[in-house]
């Protein structure tokens, strides 16, 4: 009797368009207004919470982010199952003058060979204004680059810790070890969350 056999790459595929669907159907099942404000509540107190260990463990990033023109907070899942991974997650941005916020989402697709579950805390900091209009109104993909490594910034070490992302933008990554000193993003896409705003 013949029996056919499953590869390995084929249920690695099939395990990570099943965790796609589901991540991107979920918002899809229609959610109460006492949900969504459930869900907004729980996003702004993840914010917080991750802004005050970052202040913990860099005190200098409070008044970095104080002075920039806004902010963004994330939190992630991700899972890597032999070749290839990805994960989800949530956040805000908030414009640092008119206390206005905008609920955002990312999205994360890896290659390579490797196992395991990864949680983090991202912590964007914006020192124009152009570039958090940007970030949220366009949507940014944090690219194929490897490796971001932490500088400081030339304003006394102010932003120690952080990464640049370019002129003006820089990135803290806050894993349950503390501050990340290096940051590997492959094909990272941040979007707003339609849903909740």
């Amino acid at each position: 009797m013949h029996q056919s056999k499953v590869s390995i790459p084929g249920i690695v595929i099939t395990l990570l368009l099943l965790f796609s669907f589901l991540a991107a159907s979920a918002p899809l099942l229609a959610a109460t207004k006492e949900q969504v404000e459930q869900q907004k509540a729980d996003i702004k107190n993840m914010a917080n919470q991750t802004l005050e260990r970052l202040y913990t463990t860099q005190p200098s990033a409070k008044k970095a982010i104080k002075k920039a023109a806004g902010y963004a907070v994330f939190s992630n899942f991700g899972m890597k199952i032999l070749f290839a991974g990805g994960g989800s997650g949530k956040g805000l941005a908030v414009y640092n003058k008119t206390g206005q916020s905008t609920f955002m989402k990312l999205i994360e697709v890896q290659a390579g060979l490797g196992m395991g579950v990864k949680k983090f805390r991202l912590i964007w900091v914006f020192e124009n204004q152009s570039d958090l209009d940007s970030f949220i109104n366009s949507g940014w993909e944090f690219g194929g680059q490897a490796t971001a490594a932490a500088q400081a910034s030339g304003e006394g070490g102010a932003l120690a810790g952080a990464m640049s992302i370019k002129p003006g933008v820089w990135l803290y990554q806050l894993t349950d070890d503390g501050l990340a000193l290096e940051l590997t993003a492959k094909g990272t896409k941040y979007y707003k969350d339609d849903n909740l705003n």
